[in-house]
């Protein structure tokens, strides 16, 4: 086990990467903001869904769940539309202008990664994304509703 320096460590490079996501953010197309990236990835990865889905994902009210989905199909990025198994409720939906969206996103951020670390090696790129992964696979979900939750 480590010792409790190399955790406050820890502790203190995971503040500077929140810091590095925040700087990361300016390369996003002007109205799209990281929360609005994040809820068309999820959309993306998941496919249509229900808006009280969307909003467990994001872990936010129904609410702000709410306006950000409102926020992006004024925009056209995703679509809302009557789910046929419960007419109470409605499916949410990436639209082709919101793939377009992402596109352009994923290839900013990773244009911006690939010049920010161009003085990486690919094994020490290959090295990070696996013990990133690693970390994320260990610390799990760490969300008060989440952790509530039996595991599967």
């Amino acid at each position: 086990m480590a010792a409790q320096e190399q955790y406050e460590e820890l502790a203190r490079q995971l503040s500077a990467v929140a810091a590095v996501r925040r700087g990361l953010a300016r390369v996003l197309p002007q109205d799209c903001s990281p929360a609005t990236a994040t809820l068309l990835a999820l959309l993306k990865q998941h496919g249509e869904m229900r808006m009280s889905r969307l909003g467990e994902l994001l872990d936010i009210d129904a609410s702000v769940t709410s306006r950000h989905v409102t926020y992006a199909a004024e925009r056209g990025w995703l679509e809302r539309r009557p789910d046929v198994l419960d007419k109470r409720s409605r499916l949410i939906g990436l639209t082709p202008s919101g793939e377009e969206l992402l596109h352009e996103v994923s290839v900013r951020y990773t244009e911006t990664l690939a010049a920010r670390l161009g003085d990486w090696s690919d094994d020490d790129v290959g090295r990070l994304v696996g013990l990133l992964k690693r970390f994320r696979e260990s610390v799990g979900d760490c969300r008060p509703r989440a952790a509530a939750l039996p595991h599967a």
